[in-house]
């Protein structure tokens, strides 16, 4: 059997193999009303599909903890119940097909209100649908975006309980991993990098102050979290801008990451701020997961730009990740995992039989 569909355990789940799905928003729940934020039949579609696909673990997408948390008016949501009782029909059918259900818990912080990305992604306004978002300092996310509003010590506090209320209702909704979202310049994310937070207490400044607000967040979630079930981190390994978080900041967060109940960090780069020069490249940010793993023990899931069975393999392999999770791939072709497994030699995963007999 190849290294990528060797089983994979954290806690007490086993994760049938190492292909994963990353989390993708679809911007299409109802924006407003009683049944905003809740999964339809869009949801149901897309994930059921990957996990016909043979995927091992889908990490459903950026879930906003609050309204205002959301990236755009269409983001999942799972700050009521009636939300999470409709993502119990999508991880009643992950389950039944053998694969993991895990989800991604966020907020977007400054890079709220906007459109869908099909359509400009522009900021949104009151008349438009939109809000105004919040942030760790009063600093806009680009020209044109709106200032943030800062947020005080009380709102905080709220936030932090709006991640642990998530996370139980996440667990009712019948979620085996949750994920805490600190990448991808958002929230969390702002509060680690110093272009995003110009803060002067002590959630700023130094870096034991930045990782302050995330670590908070991430004890507040495994505390209520089951001991038995893992809990991820997203992170932002560099923001490729001068003066932002780096490679170092992140190995350094990782260890303490672990300390805190986390049991793998999902590392991806960039998104706090326009304008970073990106050598984009098939797996090329790779070696930031590797180093992570090399010098923590932690275990990590890559992510960029891979598209190939051999190079998956490869990677799992090599020990430069446990897993990979891929993004676009998987909504190109939902059926990747069963190609690749065909081309390294290795029996399909969990082929339906209404499919099998087709072979």
């Amino acid at each position: 059997m190849s290294a990528l569909f060797e089983p994979f355990s954290l806690r007490s789940l086993t994760v049938p193999n190492r292909v994963w799905m990353s989390p993708m928003c679809q911007y299409c729940a109802e924006p407003t009303g009683p049944e905003a934020g809740t999964a339809g039949d869009w949801h149901f579609a897309h994930y059921a599909a990957r996990a016909v696909g043979g995927a091992g673990l889908v990490l459903v997408e950026a879930t906003a903890v609050s309204p205002e948390g959301r990236i755009t008016p269409g983001d999942l949501g799972i700050w009521n119940d009636r939300q999470a009782a409709a993502l119990r029909r999508i991880t009643g059918f992950l389950k039944e097909r053998g694969t993991t259900a895990g989800i991604q818990l966020a907020h977007a912080g400054r890079k709220a209100s906007t459109d869908a990305p099909w359509r400009g992604g522009a900021p949104l306004g009151a008349g438009q649908g939109g809000w105004r978002p919040l942030a760790p300092s009063g600093v806009p996310f680009a020209e044109g975006h709106p200032v943030p509003r800062e947020l005080s010590e009380e709102r905080l506090e709220e936030v932090v309980g709006q991640f642990a209320d998530a996370a139980r209702r996440a667990l009712a909704a019948g979620f085996q991993v949750a994920e805490v979202h600190g990448a991808h310049g958002y929230l969390l994310h702002e509060f680690l990098s110093p272009l995003a937070n110009r803060r002067t207490d002590a959630y700023g400044g130094s870096f034991e102050n930045r990782v302050r607000f995330p670590l908070r967040v991430v004890a507040a979630v495994r505390e209520v979290w089951p001991g038995e079930l893992p809990l991820f981190f997203r992170v932002s390994a560099t923001d490729w801008l001068a003066d932002g978080w780096n490679a170092d900041e992140t190995v350094r967060l990782a260890a303490l990451l672990r300390e805190h109940g986390v049991d793998l960090l999902d590392v991806s780069t960039g998104g706090v701020a326009p304008g970073a020069r990106i050598p984009v490249g098939p797996g090329y940010q790779v070696p930031f997961a590797a180093r992570v793993r090399a010098e923590t023990g932690l275990p990590v899931a890559a992510v960029g730009l891979v598209t190939e069975p051999e190079q998956a393999d490869k990677i799992v392999a090599n020990g430069e990740a446990d897993a990979v999770l891929l993004g676009r791939e998987l909504l190109r072709d939902p059926y990747w995992p069963h190609r690749a497994a065909r081309t390294l030699g290795t029996a399909p995963a969990r082929l339906p039989d209404q499919y099998a007999w087709a072979l």
